[in-house]
């Protein structure tokens, strides 16, 4: 007599925490404060730019309108030189837009002079190689480690304390002992003591969706994940045949190449003749179809893009037009680009003035959204000057206002008022 076979179920653990959520942990180890559960939370954010279509573009995109035409000054000649890698300052401008952007903050590397009466050098330094020392009874990092191989957990287990070079915080009353020191920017977090998190941080889950979603079509379309036929032959063929004749239809009719071709079989009779059952679709393109209308939409809302077609999305049911994505760049540029270009444009005054004093202005030259053959700069500088105005903008609105205006025709000439 057989013995009844038993069978047992599980729920098989998630290889993620509880809740899914992408962790921010900061932990001390032997000498600095990990980043993230796994020391390699920057490294996770650089891959989400590199996979997810929609955020890199969002990023990237934002990034362009911080740096605009570059950085103007009232010293222009003070921007061509920042170090002796041939570095001018709208180098350095642009990294660290990108690091304040991805990251949400950056690092510089000041270098003073001989005689500690000026800053002889300024280099940029990827603010993914950044881990903190400790914290010192005041409340300060005293400084931080710089390495580009923060690989994991176990990465630096057996690495010795020497061999990371380390940078003291940025201190100019402590240029004579310390001629080298990093200048760390990073915005304020509730809970966060010693790193920054992007402003996009609340979509991280989303945007790793975004990527999931690319690599499931992709691999449904190479692999044939999801098959449309079952054929059953009548051969009661070995295994060795069974997986031959598998080899043959798959070469023969499987790939994207071969999408739209027939089958054609010879054999012996109808008796023998292969059944062949279409298999209905179960919906999963629908599915995802609305997966991606959703992702889109919450990935602009996190990078604070009310209108995709900055981003040269259309969208269903959506009129658009130049109206439409002026208003929309204006409020991307007052809420967005300016809060990112200030903070910028504050650090670098800080380190400039030292060598060129108070007198000094440092301001960054907009983009123009539209160019009509007529030439015009906008300006936005440091807090102790006045803050330029919208003025390429604000005309283009205006303008778009007169013409949908009940009282303009479509020649654009104005109708008077009954």
């Amino acid at each position: 007599m057989s013995e009844n076979k038993k069978y047992t179920f599980k729920t098989i653990p998630r290889n993620n925490d509880t809740n899914g959520r992408i962790s921010l942990i900061e932990r001390k180890n032997q000498f600095f404060i990990s980043f993230g559960s796994d020391n390699g939370f920057p490294n996770k954010l650089i891959d989400l730019m590199n996979y997810s279509s929609i955020h890199g573009t969002c990023v990237n995109a934002t990034v362009e309108a911080i740096i605009g035409n570059g950085l103007t000054s009232n010293m222009p000649e003070t921007l061509d030189f920042a170090n002796y890698e041939n570095e001018s300052w709208n180098d350095i401008f642009k990294k660290v837009a990108k690091d304040l952007k991805l990251f949400g903050g950056f690092a510089l590397e000041i270098i003073w002079s001989k005689d500690r009466t000026k800053i002889a050098e300024v280099y940029h330094i990827d603010f993914s190689y950044l881990r903190a020392k400790e914290k010192n009874f005041r409340g300060k990092v005293p400084g931080y480690f710089i390495w580009d191989e923060w690989n994991g957990v176990n990465s630096y287990v057996n690495q010795s304390l020497e061999d990371i070079p380390y940078l003291p915080a940025y201190n100019p009353h402590k240029k004579l002992e310390e001629p080298s020191q990093i200048y760390v920017y990073q915005a304020y977090r509730p809970g966060m003591k010693y790193y920054p998190v992007p402003d996009y941080v609340g979509a991280l889950k989303v945007i790793e969706l975004d990527a999931q979603v690319d690599n499931f079509h992709l691999n449904n379309i190479t692999n044939g994940v999801v098959p449309s036929l079952a054929i059953t032959t009548f051969t009661n063929a070995e295994e060795e045949e069974r997986e031959a004749i598998e080899i043959m239809l798959r070469n023969q009719y499987g790939g994207t190449q071969n999408a739209g071709s027939l089958i054609y079989m010879d054999v012996d009779s109808p008796e023998n003749a292969p059944v062949i059952t279409p298999i209905q679709s179960n919906g999963t393109d629908e599915y995802y179809t609305t997966i991606n209308d959703l992702v889109t939409q919450k990935i602009l809302t996190a990078h604070r893009i009310t209108s995709p077609m900055m981003l040269g999305i259309k969208t269903e049911g959506q009129l658009g037009g130049r109206d439409e994505t002026t208003d929309a760049y204006l409020l991307f540029t007052n809420t967005v680009v300016k809060p990112f270009q200030q903070v910028i444009l504050d650090c670098f005054d800080e380190i400039l003035k030292v060598n060129f004093g108070n007198d000094y202005i440092l301001g960054v030259e907009q983009l123009k959204l539209y160019s009509d053959g007529k030439e015009e700069e906008d300006v936005v500088v440091g807090t102790e000057a006045e803050v330029g105005e919208d003025n390429v903008l604000e005309a283009e609105i205006e303008r778009a206002d007169v013409l949908n205006s009940p009282n303009v025709n479509q020649q654009g000439t104005t109708q008077p008022i009954n």
